[in-house]
């Protein structure tokens, strides 16, 4: 059975992954109470219907006062043995604020356990989720993503990763907005020269052919990515020997769109090459 658990802050998309879940055939549970969720599961596992080995279901804010007790019933569960995965939403506190303001919706925590302002109800549920987070399998960061990119990342992730095997996903990203959260492992490749400054390749990306070969025609640049798979070979079946679910190697350059798309390509094709399981995310290659 593969019983997902999907959680983390209001505002963070928990809503479009679940869609996303529903797309790829997952039985879906919208806000069940923290408290229900071992009945639920027994009630799944015996179960004889097939649409029940394959369920998501959300435990959130919603719950009000119950939702506080999420944590201690994850760990009640994974003391039984009961095998499930967390897939935790998140996003940065200023985004989840301008989320809520745009929306005009209420933060579900104001008049249940929290009281004031929209900020300090995300802040409140941050601290509360913080176990949770640490606890997680899956942790997706929405902050710059648009719901496509949503959908595509949470279907990779239940398409290729929900099993027993690692995941490893290559992020490409531009350091100048920020370093993801969710990266595990941070590969800075902003010492390789820089396609940007060459006129005929700056409105270019690393997706096309002559931004790949102008980066590979140096030969520092062959050797560093040589490097890297060495490091990350021995370090990938460290981690799958932990039993992680998902490794993100997150490979920064300045914007994001040449050498950190080249080198994300690269690394993705390593590991398929050597039949690991692998996905690629640009986050940051269409932003100005």
């Amino acid at each position: 059975m593969e019983f997902v658990i999907l959680t983390g802050l209001s505002g963070a998309g928990k809503t479009n992954a679940l869609h996303a879940m529903e797309d790829i055939g997952y039985y879906c549970v919208d806000n069940l109470p923290p408290l229900l969720l071992e009945t639920f599961y027994d009630l799944c596992e015996n179960s004889a219907d097939k649409r029940m080995k394959q369920v998501a279901v959300v435990a959130d804010a919603r719950a009000g006062d119950m939702f506080t007790e999420i944590a201690d019933t994850i760990v009640k569960l994974r003391s039984e043995n009961k095998r499930f995965h967390i897939l935790f939403m998140d996003a940065k506190p200023d985004t989840l604020v301008v989320r809520f303001k745009e929306t005009r919706r209420k933060h579900p925590l104001i008049g249940e356990i929290a009281t004031g302002s929209v900020e300090d109800a995300v802040e409140l549920e941050n601290d509360l989720l913080m176990s949770v987070k640490a606890m997680a399998d899956y942790v997706v960061d929405t902050t710059f993503m648009k719901p496509d990119e949503l959908k595509q990342r949470i279907t990779t992730l239940f398409t290729a990763g929900a099993g027993d095997s690692l995941l490893v996903t290559c992020m490409s990203f531009g350091y100048k907005y920020g370093i993801p959260p969710e990266a595990d492992v941070v590969i800075d490749v902003r010492c390789l020269p820089n396609p940007f400054y060459v006129k005929e390749l700056k409105a270019l990306t690393g997706l096309d052919e002559p931004v790949r070969e102008y980066i590979m025609s140096f030969d520092v640049t062959s050797e560093l990515v040589q490097k890297i798979c060495d490091y990350l070979d021995y370090t990938v079946s460290l981690y799958r020997k932990e039993g992680k679910s998902e490794l993100v190697i997150g490979v920064g350059c300045t914007g994001g769109k040449h050498r950190s798309v080249t080198v994300a390509r690269l690394l993705n094709a390593h590991f398929i090459e050597n039949e690991q399981k692998s996905a690629i995310h640009h986050r940051d290659i269409w932003k100005a």
